[in-house]
């Protein structure tokens, strides 16, 4: 190192000038260029990339190389992985989170102490996708987000992990939308087809976009664009409803919100299902379970329910997922439609020229041990197949990845007994590959946690979920209630009956009575009917299968209680409720599609004005329903409301 002093140049040695040694000028000169080239080699723009070196050798591999093309860097990399690397690849299931986002085990309680943790399934099973369900606060999520990635980076070849989720911004959690828990809340996607805005879904989904972002979530197992057609099937409040144009509308805002116009390093890449519609279930039962009965197309409508998927095609939608039930006699032979080669192949790739991930629904292969009863996989049409049979199977009908299963030591198995080409398993690890350098992943997998608690729940994303809960509420019938006024009422001094209500909430309206002959009138929050089935898996007596109609007991009591005082009802549309007797008794009908007590109150009182459309009819009786085919939308015979039915205040 020089030093510099009264004219000379001197050595500097162990942090002091060495006063004995002066340099030679020329000497001096040379070195001082030395060092200033050095330093501008260091500071200039590098010709060469900044690379992670994720596979631990020392240099740049081509997949390490931000600057190479996409395609170059999958084959680089797909050359270098083991078939063993790409099996665990083509799996994706959901692991446990801890409290504290770390990684250790650490036991689990309830339905979740059988979930593994992240490193059983990257480590056993090399496997690179997980999905989540329940999950701790938004700072421990992305704690435990980083130290996945940490792990992963750790691997034989450092590929990051691509974490996905089901629906966590709907206002009302069901089975199928994962709790909140620091996300905000909207209404339910039947909600934003009653509002019918694209640009609001489009900015609902954007919302989604960077609130998974922040905690790492880079893959949305949704939207789904099946058609509501059949009242009775349980999903229907993850639909925009029966109206295949609508639902298209509504899909492809979704999908360009999750991912912009091109998947990128700022999109979340939207897995849209379930293909080619699931709506048409005989009698609504579901598929999750054995006592599904297969998908009926009475009305030779299976056309019609490929409409919006069409639209998702558009949108380039990142992934698609094909649902458990059988398109009974669609096609050469009855099985699930993630086993049927004329789905997937045939209509899919080929028809629609699909080259992205294909993934199944969650569970076609292993059947699950719920503690005191087995749910069996679901592997409709196929039952009589092994597990490795069934693999074999759902691969050769063209799909790219398992959902909720973690044997990829199935597929090497076959590969090995030569029953599957590894070219084949390269097919769809391609794709695989290609989503996650597109994602950015490889190149920067990591959240900041301090943006990530403020950017999860930020008060303008929550303000806008509450305005949607209120927009997407929609005004059935407006006779004159309590005190001969119609809605909006006037806010005054209201002696208020309020069933199924936050009383707290509704004396801010109000004075709460107990009695309903004490009241001025009453408001009644009412739920769609369901009928658990007869059965020991937990998760079927959840899904709200059944009849859509209030039972004698329970409608008896909401009249004599509509007998002593003039009521409002709203009701919450998870299916279409069949409810004429109250509906006649009402002087007011709201209708919701998860709705806070305080947001049926700004309706009631006028503070907001409901804008919604039916996303679907409501059926006058259950003997009309049970005469609509499955599907065919706007089937059901002198409906209580029709599709798109909606009034509105005065002349707003």
């Amino acid at each position: 190192m020089l030093g510099f002093s009264g004219g000379n140049i001197y050595i500097v040695s162990e942090r002091r000038i060495d006063m004995k040694k002066p340099i030679p000028a020329i000497t001096a000169t040379l070195l001082c260029a030395a060092i200033l080239l050095t330093a501008w080699k260091q500071t200039r723009p590098s010709d060469q990339p900044r690379f992670r070196d994720l596979n631990k050798n020392g240099k740049p591999d081509i997949y390490e190389d931000s600057k190479q093309p996409i395609e170059a860097r999958v084959n680089d990399l797909l050359s270098q992985m083991t078939l063993e690397e790409k099996a665990g690849m083509m799996f994706i299931n959901g692991a446990r989170v801890n409290e504290d986002g770390s990684l250790e085990e650490k036991p689990g309680t309830g339905f979740f102490a059988s979930i593994p943790t992240a490193p059983a399934l990257i480590n056993g099973k090399k496997m690179t996708h997980i999905n989540l369900w329940q999950v701790p606060g938004v700072k421990a999520l992305a704690v435990w987000y980083n130290n996945v990635q940490k792990l992963a980076e750790q691997s034989r070849l450092g590929i990051p992990v691509t974490i996905a989720s089901d629906p966590r911004n709907a206002f009302s959690q069901t089975i199928f939308s994962m709790s909140a828990n620091g996300f905000s809340l909207w209404c339910e996607p039947l909600g934003l087809g009653a509002i019918g805005d694209t640009i609001l879904t489009r900015q609902f989904a954007d919302v989604v976009r960077q609130e998974y972002i922040a905690v790492g979530i880079r893959e949305a197992l949704h939207p789904m664009a099946d058609l509501a057609t059949e009242p009775r099937w349980p999903r229907i409040s993850g639909t925009f409803g029966e109206d295949a144009a609508l639902t298209a509308a509504m899909t492809k805002a979704y999908v360009l919100g999750l991912q912009g116009e091109v998947l990128g390093p700022r999109s979340v890449a939207a897995m849209t299902k379930h293909f080619s519609g699931g709506g048409p279930q005989k009698e609504g039962l579901d598929p999750h379970f054995e006592f599904q009965k297969g998908q009926v197309y009475p009305g030779r409508k299976f056309n019609y329910h490929l409409i919006p998927f069409e639209a998702a095609f558009e949108a380039h939608t990142a992934a698609i997922m094909p649902y458990y039930g059988v398109p009974v006699d669609q096609t050469g032979e009855n099985v699930g439609f993630s086993f049927n080669k004329a789905i997937i192949t045939d209509l899919l790739r080929n028809k629609y020229h699909y080259d992205g991930v294909v993934c199944t629904d969650w569970g076609l292969v292993s059947d699950a041990n719920m503690g005191g009863s087995v749910w069996p996989a679901r592997a409709w049409g196929v039952e009589n197949l092994s597990k490795e049979q069934r693999v074999l199977k759902i691969i050769n009908a063209g799909v790219d990845q398992f959902g909720g299963e973690s044997i990829p030591e199935s597929v090497v198995q076959m590969v090995k007994e030569g029953k599957l080409s590894e070219s084949r398993i390269d097919q769809s690890v391609r794709r695989l590959l290609r989503q996650k350098f597109e994602l950015g992943l490889f190149d920067n997998p990591y959240v900041d946690v301090d943006k990530a608690e403020k950017t999860v729940g930020r008060p303008d994303f929550v303000k806008a979920g509450e305005q949607s809960q209120r927009r997407a509420m929609i005004l059935l019938k407006n006779d004159k209630a309590g005190r001969n006024v119609q809605l909006p009422l006037v806010t005054g001094k209201w002696k208020i009956y309020a069933g199924n209500m936050d009383p707290k909430i509704v004396a801010q309206y109000g004075t709460v009575v107990s009695r309903p002959e004490d009241a001025d009138f009453g408001i009644l929050r009412l739920n769609t009917p369901w009928v658990p089935v007869d059965s020991k898996n937990f998760m079927a007596r959840s899904f709200h299968h059944g009849d859509l109609d209030f039972k004698p007991h329970e409608r008896d009591s909401i009249l004599q209680i509509m007998a002593k005082v003039p009521c409002i009802v709203d009701i919450y549309l998870d299916r279409p409720a069949v409810f004429p007797e109250i509906n006649a008794k009402a002087k007011a009908v709201l209708a919701d599609f998860g709705a806070s007590d305080a947001a049926v109150l700004d309706i009631i009182f006028g503070k907001a004005k409901p804008g919604g459309k039916l996303p679907f009819e409501l059926p006058s009786s259950m003997d009309a329903v049970r005469k609509q085919r499955e599907d065919v939308p706007y089937d059901s015979e002198n409906p209580l409301y029709p599709f798109g039915f909606g009034l509105k205040y005065g002349k707003s």
